[in-house]
C-alpha cells in the first residue's frame, strides 16, 4: 500500500529500467559508430599519407559519390524500417528486414552497374576509382542495412560486432592496396572488407535479403520512403555538388583539403553519427510513451552535440604542426587552416539533428523534406559562393553560415509540428 504522493515501487523500478535500457541503446550506438567511423578515419588517413593531396582528392570524389548512393538506400530501405519497425514484435521485424535489406541490395546492384559503366567510360585518374566503387556498392549498402536493422530491434551490440568484423577485414586489405599504390586498389580494399561484414550480417540475423521483396517494400512505405529519399539525397547530393564544384573552381587539391579537415573532426563525427543511428528510434519510443517529453529530448540531443563539437574543435586548435603532419602528412597544412569554420559547421549541423530526429519520429515527412531541401540549397550556395569569393577557406566559412541558418529552420518546423500534433490530439470542448 502506498500513501498519497508516493510513487509505487513498481513504477519507480520500471522507470529506472527504461532509463537503463535507453542508456544501453545509446551506448551501443556510440560504440558501433566509433568502430565504423574510426575505420573510415583510418582509411582516410592511410590513403592521404600514401597517395598525397591530389590522389586523395580523387578518392574523396569516390567517397562522396558513395555517400549519395548510401543516402538513396537509406531513404528507400532503412529509414522507413527504423521509423515503423523499432520495438515491434520479432516476427514483424524479421519480415520487414528481409524486404528492407533486399531493397538496399537492389539499390547497390542497380546504381553499382551504372557507376561501373561510367567509370569505364571516363578513364583517366577518376574513372578506375568509380568503376571499382560500382563493383563494391552492393556489399557496402547491405552492410549498412544490417546496422540499421539491428538498431531498430534494439540490438546495437550486433551492429557493433559487425563493424568490428569490417575493421578487422580491412587491415590485410589495406596492406595489399598499399602495395598497388593507386586509388582504385584502395577503393576495392575498402569495399571488399565491407562485403565480408555484410555476409557476416546474414549469419548474425539468420535472415537473407530478398530482392524480390523490394517492390512490395517500396509500395508499403511509399508515403515515407520517397520523401526520405529526396531528403537524404539532398544532404549527400549537396556534398557531392560542393565537392565537384570546389574541384572545378579551386582545384582537386581543395577537395582533399576539405576532406582532411573533416578527418580531423572524425572522432567527434563518430559520436554524431553514432547517436544518429539510434536517435530516431529513441525519439519514436519517447513519442509513444511520453509525448510531452519529445521536445526536451530533442533539445538536449541537439545542444549536447553542438557543445561537444565546439569542445573538440577547440582541442584541435592546440595540436602542434609536428603531430598534425604525422597524422595527415602533406594534407595537414591546408586542412589545419579550416579547423575553425569546419567546427562551426559541424556544431550547427549537430544542433539541427535534434530537431530532425523529432520530425522523423513524428513522421512529419513533408516538413522534414522542406527543411532538408532548404538546408541543401544553403549548403551548396554557401560552399560554392564562398569558394568563388575566397577559395577553399571561403567555402568552409560559407558552409558554416549555411548550417547555422538551416538549424534555425529545423527547430521552427519542429515547433510547428509539435503544436499541430497537440492541437489534433486535444479533444474539442463543446459549449452547447
Amino acid at each position: 500500500m502506498t500513501t498519497e504522493g508516493e510513487k509505487p515501487r513498481t513504477t519507480q523500478r520500471s522507470a529506472g529500467s527504461a532509463r537503463r535500457a535507453l542508456v544501453g541503446r545509446l551506448s551501443w550506438g556510440l560504440a558501433d559508430q566509433a568502430a565504423s567511423s574510426m575505420t573510415n578515419f583510418a582509411v582516410g588517413i592511410y590513403v592521404a599519407r600514401s597517395l598525397g593531396v591530389t590522389a586523395f582528392g580523387v578518392f574523396s570524389l569516390a567517397w562522396v559519390t558513395y555517400g549519395v548512393v548510401l543516402s538513396v538506400s537509406r531513404g528507400l530501405a532503412t529509414d522507413p524500417l527504423v521509423v515503423r519497425f523499432s520495438g515491434v514484435p520479432d516476427a514483424s521485424w524479421r519480415g520487414a528486414v528481409v524486404r528492407s535489406s533486399g531493397t538496399a541490395l537492389g539499390v547497390g546492384t542497380a546504381i553499382g552497374a551504372a557507376c561501373l559503366v561510367t567509370g569505364l567510360a571516363l578513364g583517366g585518374r577518376v574513372g578506375p576509382a568509380f568503376a571499382c566503387l560500382g563493383v563494391m556498392l552492393p556489399g557496402l549498402l547491405l552492410q549498412d542495412a544490417w546496422r540499421y536493422a539491428f538498431f531498430a530491434a534494439g540490438a546495437g551490440r550486433k551492429a557493433f560486432v559487425n563493424d568490428l568484423v569490417w575493421g578487422v577485414a580491412l587491415i590485410p586489405a589495406m596492406v595489399v592496396a598499399a602495395r598497388a599504390g593507386n586509388v582504385a586498389a584502395f577503393v576495392l580494399a575498402w569495399g571488399a572488407s565491407a562485403a565480408v561484414a555484410a555476409a557476416y550480417g546474414c549469419l548474425q540475423s539468420g535472415l537473407r535479403p530478398r530482392m524480390t521483396g523490394a517492390r512490395a517494400w517500396l509500395r508499403e512505405q511509399r508515403d515515407l520512403s520517397y520523401r526520405y529519399l529526396v531528403e537524404n539525397v539532398g544532404v549527400s547530393g549537396a556534398s557531392q555538388l560542393r565537392a565537384y564544384g570546389l574541384g572545378a573552381i579551386v582545384g582537386i587539391g581543395a577537395v582533399g583539403a576539405i576532406r582532411g579537415a573533416e578527418l580531423l573532426l572524425g572522432p567527434f563525427l563518430a559520436v554524431l553519427m553514432g547517436l544518429s543511428l539510434v536517435t530516431v528510434a529513441e525519439a519514436a519510443r519517447v513519442l509513444r510513451r511520453s509525448p510531452h517529453r519529445l521536445a526536451k529530448f530533442c533539445l538536449l540531443l541537439g545542444a549536447g552535440q553542438a557543445v561537444a563539437a565546439l569542445l573538440w574543435g577547440s582541442a584541435l586548435l592546440l595540436v602542434p604542426d609536428r603531430l598534425g603532419e604525422l597524422v595527415l602528412g602533406g594534407v595537414w597544412h591546408s586542412a589545419s587552416q579550416l579547423i575553425v569554420p569546419a567546427t562551426l559547421g559541424v556544431a550547427g549541423a549537430g544542433l539541427g539533428t535534434g530537431a530532425a530526429a523529432g520530425l522523423r519520429a513524428l513522421a512529419a515527412a513533408r516538413r522534414s523534406l522542406r527543411c532538408q531541401l532548404f538546408a541543401s540549397a544553403c549548403y551548396v550556395g554557401g560552399g560554392l559562393g564562398g569558394a568563388a569569393v575566397a577559395g577553399t577557406a571561403g567555402s568552409a566559412w560559407g558552409v558554416a553560415a549555411a548550417t547555422a541558418v538551416s538549424s534555425a529552420v529545423w527547430w521552427l518546423q519542429l515547433r510547428t509540428a509539435l503544436r499541430e500534433r497537440h492541437h489534433h490530439s486535444t479533444p474539442e470542448v463543446r459549449t452547447s
